[in-house]
């Protein structure tokens, strides 16, 4: 009996400290030109008007901080608390009108701030911070887990970032970004657990457009990031690197827009790549108008990566090339089910020893007046590429194309080459259309040379429901011809299905 009552009396108490909690969750209201921080700040009529008075205050799981539309602030948002599961505090906007504007000018690292913190979701504001000259370490929004443990349900949504002049200098020197996720520290292990950056623009972001860096040393599994999805985001003019995904597992970045990174670096940089991640997936991208041959690629493999998958994405007009696949401890890419137009200079970039890389029914539109490398391969200290499997691909060759091997570095990045694979081995490459000029290639690559029948290649514009002309016409001899691919993901380029164990048609577009 007595252990029944207390049982009750401890369930009462804790019903009364949730309804308590619920009970005091409330919105706060700010208004940077009818606002008074002499306000309670819980109604409109009685909003604040700074961002002293929100970073001054503490707040608790179910709260909300609300920007009025079209207000405009000067300094850094750095507010304090945590939410909890299922009830995180939100940041928006209310009213109508131009997103709330966070104009750090320079004065700060950062316009937004969180940093060991949990249960955020920030919606709909506009971040800047230009400053009178080029500085590192400047970010629009960073989000930072140090000595922390996990920082968990950290959503950044429908952002407006830009003109962010951080450093272009590259790694040590602190580079600029737009959007930052940061986890380190020796005391506690750290890291995040649900970091989502969705539906958020992004322009003139220097040194990078959204970017995570951690503090361990590669390669550190135990210390992973998990659950990091970066979605519908649009990338526009970013100074070097557009997406790069470092020190996560299984993260997702899917159905971004980049147009135009690498615009102002003068180092080495590509659209979207992970470093130091495992089980990457990148799909559904768009990816154009990268610049420059100092890397100057849509996609990039890099080091201390394991299983990343590229597929359903759409590649065009970038100077360096489709892909850089490189360094060491890399194994296990996959790349399938992507169009790349117009990319330049070289189509893939097989650099060190990776190892273990799958290449198949993709295809790649080489433009009349162009003198592209299907491939080109270099080795470093670490050794040269093996294991490549190349497949089921159309090469569109309307211009001219080789396979090379660098023998020697350029200043711009590029190499002086010669034909073949250099010391690359056990490249095997079988199934493939390779339809137009190309010379300085193996003859057993020369085996498919047929007009593949392809809709209308080479128009393909800006868009991903620009690239119809790339399925496959009725006749083809495409049809039916490739090679079956075990686990080869069930669907093409446009979501019809690919059947396991049949012999599939090659490129993108499975028309059985």
């Amino acid at each position: 009996m007595f252990f029944r009552e207390t049982v009750r009396l401890i369930c009462a108490v804790a019903l009364g400290v949730a309804a308590a909690s619920y009970a005091h969750a409330a919105s706060y209201y700010i208004d940077s030109t009818g606002g008074n921080d002499r306000n309670n700040g819980l109604s409109e009529r009685r909003a604040w008007s700074t961002l002293d008075k929100v970073n001054a205050a503490e707040f608790g799981p179910g709260d909300r901080i609300l920007f009025r539309a079209g207000s405009q602030f000067r300094g850094q948002l750095h507010p304090r608390g945590s939410g909890r599961d299922g009830r995180p505090i939100v940041v928006d906007m209310y009213g109508t009108g131009a997103k709330p504007r966070i104009d750090a000018g320079g004065q700060f690292h950062e316009a937004l701030l969180l940093e060991n913190q949990d249960y955020w979701e920030v919606n709909n504001l506009d971040l800047t911070n230009t400053g009178a000259t080029r500085e590192p370490a400047r970010y629009g929004a960073r989000v930072r887990s140090w000595d922390h443990g996990v920082m968990r349900h950290i959503h950044l949504k429908n952002l407006f970032i830009h003109d962010v002049n951080g450093s272009l200098i590259k790694k040590d020197q602190g580079e600029g970004h737009g959007i930052v996720w940061e986890n380190g520290g020796d005391k506690v292990k750290s890291r995040f657990d649900d970091l989502l950056i969705e539906n958020c623009r992004l322009e003139r972001t220097d040194r990078n457009g959204i970017c995570g860096v951690t503090a361990y040393r590669p390669p550190d599994r135990d210390n992973r990031s998990v659950n990091v999805v970066i979605r519908g985001n649009v990338l526009e003019d970013i100074g070097g690197d557009g997406i790069k995904v470092w020190g996560c597992k299984g993260a997702l970045v899917e159905r971004n827009v980049l147009r135009g990174a690498r615009r102002r670096a003068q180092d080495y940089a590509a659209g979207i790549w992970p470093w130091d991640s495992d089980d990457t997936v990148i799909q559904f991208n768009e990816v154009s108008g990268v610049t420059g041959t100092k890397d100057g690629q849509a996609f990039d493999s890099d080091a201390y990566t394991t299983n990343t998958l590229f597929q359903y994405n759409y590649t065009h007009d970038n100077d360096g090339g489709f892909m850089l696949v490189c360094c060491f401890e890399n194994t296990g890419t996959v790349i399938r089910y992507n169009i790349s137009q117009n990319d330049r200079t070289r189509l893939f970039h097989m650099a060190g020893s990776n190892q273990n890389v799958q290449i198949y029914n993709n295809v790649f539109y080489i433009a009349p007046g162009t003198d592209v490398d299907l491939f080109l391969w270099t080795g470093d200290r670490t050794g040269w590429t093996r294991d490549v499997q190349v497949r089921n691909n159309i090469f569109y060759v309307a211009g001219t194309a080789s396979n090379s091997s660098g023998t020697r570095k350029k200043p711009d990045g590029t190499h002086f080459t010669q034909p073949g694979f250099g010391s690359a081995s056990n490249v095997v490459f079988e199934h493939n259309v390779l339809y137009g000029y190309a010379s300085r290639v193996p003859e057993e690559w020369k085996r498919l040379t047929a007009d593949p029948q392809l809709v209308n290649p080479g128009h393909g514009g800006d868009g991903m429901k620009t690239v119809e002309g790339y399925k496959l016409k009725p006749g083809s001899p495409c049809i039916g011809a490739g090679v079956p691919i075990d686990k080869n993901g069930g669907r093409d380029f446009w979501g019809n299905p690919v059947r396991q164990g049949a012999n599939p048609d090659i490129g993108v577009h499975q028309t059985r």
